[in-house]
């Protein structure tokens, strides 16, 4: 793509988000676009936030579990950044009104207590660095019409992203197996999924490891005091208004909120 292809992508992205208007698959207009591409131009949207006094408080990394993969019909995990205005206090309501087509997805946060070395960062170095985990929903939004996206036009739309739910228990990772914390998602009191940490690339851990050396080639550290989240425990759920949504962790705890 020319650069002035991809800031044409990354404004009909950006308006879509701010009008709540879903657009076609970006990769239908463009159909040259790779994944260098999706993440310049979700680089350029993530510039243009910063500009305007926005505030990278962690990342995401996405399609990291089989069930997510399969789902979205992609065959390798994805990132995006996490702004300070996308955090939301657990148990209150976020507007459906302000995304265009929601989902939940329940995560293991981590939260660096140091910076992550890349290249080559392993799962030795983010057990030394994280200094908590806490329950987690990330709530996923796609600004690409009935979710029919491709690798590149997810990544391009920053992963998805719109919200993230912490839960307030914070537990030290020494204290924990990451590969080993199972859970439950409840929708209105109704199980609707359950799993189990290992379905993120077998440990939560490597997938942040993954982050760290992925972002590197862009430019970008995790730093201390960054929440990642390193991807869904099971498949994302579809939420509407008066929806209410817990997800129960073995050990860690449990994290609500709900949708008006």
């Amino acid at each position: 793509m020319t650069p002035e292809q991809r800031a044409s992508a990354a404004e009909a992205l950006r308006v879509a988000e701010r009008e709540c208007k879903p657009i076609a698959p970006l990769t239908a207009d463009f159909p040259d676009m790779d994944v260098v591409d999706a993440y310049q131009i979700q680089l350029i949207n993530i510039a243009e936030r910063l500009e305007t006094g926005r505030i990278i408080r962690g990342h995401k990394v996405g399609l990291s579990s089989k069930a997510m993969q399969d789902m979205m019909g992609v065959d390798e995990p994805d990132y995006g950044h996490l702004l300070e205005d996308m955090f939301v206090f657990e148990d209150f309501d976020v507007a459906t009104g302000e995304m265009c087509q929601p989902r939940v997805e329940v995560e293991v946060g981590f939260i660096l207590g140091a910076a992550l070395p890349a290249p080559g960062c392993n799962v030795a170095d983010v057990l030394r660095a994280t200094a908590y985990v806490v329950p987690a929903i990330e709530i996923i939004d796609s600004r690409i019409a009935d979710w029919k996206i491709t690798l590149p036009d997810t990544i391009a739309d920053n992963a998805s992203s719109a919200r993230v739910v912490l839960g307030g228990n914070a537990t030290p990772i020494s204290a924990i197996d990451p590969r080993a914390i199972g859970a439950t998602l409840r929708r209105n009191g109704e199980i609707i999924a359950t799993g189990t940490s290992a379905a993120v690339l077998g440990n939560p851990a490597t997938a942040v490891a993954w982050l760290a050396n992925k972002v590197h080639a862009f430019g970008v550290t995790l730093e201390a005091g960054h929440v990642i989240l390193p991807g869904s425990c099971t498949r994302a759920y579809d939420v509407a208004a008066g929806d209410s949504i817990r997800a129960d962790f073995d050990i860690l705890g449990s994290v609500g909120v709900s949708f008006k």
